[in-house]
């Protein structure tokens, strides 16, 4: 596997990609892995203090997609108990 250092560095910029943009490609493994963290990161934003917005920066360490976080994502998912995130399969290519 990966050196944990690593594998946390890889999932913080996915992390990063997936609440910037919206939706992202990759494995399916990692998706399964990344589901954990994001997750995390939406319940920080529903929480909405400062102390969670410190948490969330982090975690993720860009300051942009923070903020996307706490005003697009986290009012989206207000009413929702977990599971914000969906791992879709696509075919080969």
């Amino acid at each position: 596997g990966r050196r944990t250092s690593a594998r946390l560095a890889l999932l913080r910029n996915l992390a990063a990609q997936l609440l910037q943009h919206g939706r992202i490609r990759t494995t399916v493994q990692k998706a399964k892995e990344l589901r954990r963290v994001a997750d995390k990161c939406i319940t920080l934003g529903k929480r909405g203090t400062l102390h969670a917005r410190r948490q969330a920066l982090g975690l993720l360490y860009a300051k942009d997609v923070v903020a996307r976080l706490f005003e697009e994502h986290a009012p989206r998912y207000r009413d929702r108990e977990g599971g914000y995130t969906r791992v879709v399969r696509l075919p080969n290519r």
